[in-house]
């Protein structure tokens, strides 16, 4: 059972002022191979897990960033922890049509 949500925001610096959308996009490509469950926003992307292998990916969407010749890389992160469960649809669902 997921215990957190995470949300995370990859702000990765490029070399020579490249644009980091596809920098973005390979962050949450490492997101899509871990299996978890997670949404993609417009600022952030939010996942659902447990919260140890959440901070294990943001760790591995950093090194991504290294990988892909990103000289440094700031990532804001929010997290709801709740030990008996946390999901996405409970939080927003007084939200959802």
């Amino acid at each position: 059972m997921a215990n957190a949500l995470v949300s995370v925001q990859i702000i990765p610096k490029t070399r020579h002022g490249e644009d980091t959308i596809p920098f973005v996009d390979e962050a949450i490509s490492v997101i899509e191979a871990s299996g978890v469950k997670f949404e993609v926003h417009p600022l952030e992307t939010t996942m659902e897990g447990d919260l140890s292998e959440l901070l294990q990916i943001i760790e591995k969407m950093n090194e991504k960033m290294v990988e892909k010749g990103c000289p440094s890389v700031i990532s804001q992160v929010k997290i709801f922890y709740k030990p008996d469960g946390a999901s996405m649809e409970q939080l927003t669902e007084k939200y959802r049509p």
